[in-house]
């Protein structure tokens, strides 16, 4: 594992309790286990989150940069028209 520096973390009792019953029921070797384990987690689900960002904003320069916007309800209302036509024919 390389080197490793130990630190002093606070935690409330469930979660407390939760982490040493993985421990107890050998789902985990040890209580730094659970915790590197549950930052690896929040490390995937950070990077995640930062990749949906930039998708986001991503598709939203594209919307922009398509050009200009169509009023809906314009569109809306040939939609209904067409779609009302279809319908007594």
């Amino acid at each position: 594992m390389g080197k490793v520096e130990k630190i002093s973390v606070a935690l409330p009792p469930d979660m407390v309790n939760d982490l040493r019953s993985a421990v107890a029921s050998g789902e985990y070797a040890s209580a730094s286990e659970v915790v590197r384990d549950a930052l690896r987690d929040w490390k995937r689900k950070r990077q995640a989150a930062g990749i949906e960002i930039e998708e986001t904003r991503r598709l939203v320069r594209e919307g922009i940069d398509s050009g200009p916007g169509v009023d809906a309800d314009r569109v809306f209302a040939r939609l209904r028209a067409k779609y009302t036509g279809m319908a007594e024919k």
